[in-house]
């Protein structure tokens, strides 16, 4: 059988790739990825001539029974999503399923991941946390959500988008008021942005700054940001 090796690629910089990633991307018969006009971009830049196949979330049953076949003929994969590690609130952790039921090799090539990188310069407590990928669209629903963290004493990090992020930011000062968060957006990026203080400040400053880019969102509720 082949191998399907799982592709962390950069978050923003394409500089953050590593040595190991590229050679892999070389080396395979074929790169499956979430959007093959974006990974276009990475592989155009770093000459890379292998041939790319879209793997997405609609796509994942019909796409994923195909890439299986391919592994089950010897040919070996390359799982990148758009950003960051694969299997990340994407639809990779699919096929990754799928190969280690059928007694596929799965090896990971490891590299950036947005949300280890947010939790690390948020300045919150890092000995632990839990992820939670994107809160629910709806407000009541994200709300109730949002609960569910009021005693927790983990760092709670979350992904957001541009078209929520305000909303998001108003249901947080309602749970749990005006406590210290962390917002963060095009990490790695020419507009990199990182905002540390009370949610009442994100809420000022997103009202006054349209938000643009992809977020993430990092808050303690029970420690306040603070070790301890």
């Amino acid at each position: 059988m082949g191998t399907l090796y799982i592709v962390a690629t950069p978050i923003g910089n394409l500089e953050d790739i590593t040595l190991r990633a590229i050679e892999t991307l070389k080396q395979v018969d074929l790169i499956a990825a979430e959007d093959t006009r974006h990974t276009k971009i990475l592989t155009d830049h770093y000459g890379i001539k292998i041939p790319l196949t879209s793997y997405f979330e609609h796509n994942r049953v019909a796409k994923g029974d195909y890439l299986i076949g391919l592994l089950k003929e010897g040919k070996d994969v390359a799982l990148v999503s758009d950003a960051g590690t694969p299997g990340i609130s994407d639809p990779g952790s699919h096929i990754i399923r799928l190969a280690i039921a059928e007694g596929i090799n799965v090896v990971g090539i490891p590299g950036p991941s947005a949300a280890i990188l947010g939790l690390v310069l948020s300045g919150m407590p890092t000995d632990r946390f839990i992820f939670e990928g994107f809160l629910p669209n709806k407000s009541g629903a994200r709300r109730n959500k949002l609960s569910e963290f009021k005693d927790e004493k983990r760092t709670v990090i979350f992904y957001e988008s541009p078209h929520r992020i305000l909303k998001t930011l108003c249901d947080i000062l309602e749970v749990f008021g005006d406590t210290r968060i962390c917002v963060m957006r095009e990490l790695t990026k020419k507009f990199e942005e990182i905002l540390r203080g009370k949610a009442s400040e994100m809420i000022a400053h997103f009202k006054q700054s349209k938000p643009r880019g992809e977020f993430l969102v990092i808050l303690n509720p029970k420690r306040g940001g603070e070790d301890g």
